[in-house]
């Protein structure tokens, strides 16, 4: 069976950067992908890709749930575990375009984390 385009990439760069191999995930990014999600928004691989970095830091486990695609997006929907938030159940939506990860929108519930980012500003 054919997997379209998007769900390969998008496979291949969530394996990467939750595995910690940030240089394959930058390499699936496009320099001026965007990213939005509850918390922070993005507009270029660089500052995405350092959150990632901090995210990883808190990272217990991932238990992806599934994937859905055709040849240009991709609706990946996982729990993320982490030290201090406990599970969180997440969905992403991916635009891909010449193979690399164009945009990315992430949907959670952010009040578990809230308590993260007063600790960062403060």
């Amino acid at each position: 069976m054919h997997r379209p385009m998007a769900q390969e990439t998008v496979e291949r760069y969530f394996d990467a950067w939750t595995s910690g191999d940030f240089a394959t995930a930058r390499e699936l990014l496009h320099d001026n992908m965007t990213f939005s999600g509850p918390i922070d928004s993005f507009d270029n691989a660089e500052a995405f890709l350092e959150t990632l970095k901090g995210l990883s830091q808190i990272l217990v486990g991932i238990r992806r749930r599934g994937i859905v695609s055709d040849d240009e997006h991709a609706c990946l929907i996982y729990d993320l575990e982490t030290a201090p938030a406990g599970v969180t159940p997440v969905a992403e939506w991916y635009a891909v375009r010449d193979g690399k990860v164009a945009s990315l929108e992430a949907f959670f519930d952010a009040r578990p984390f809230v308590s993260l980012f007063e600790q960062r500003e403060g």
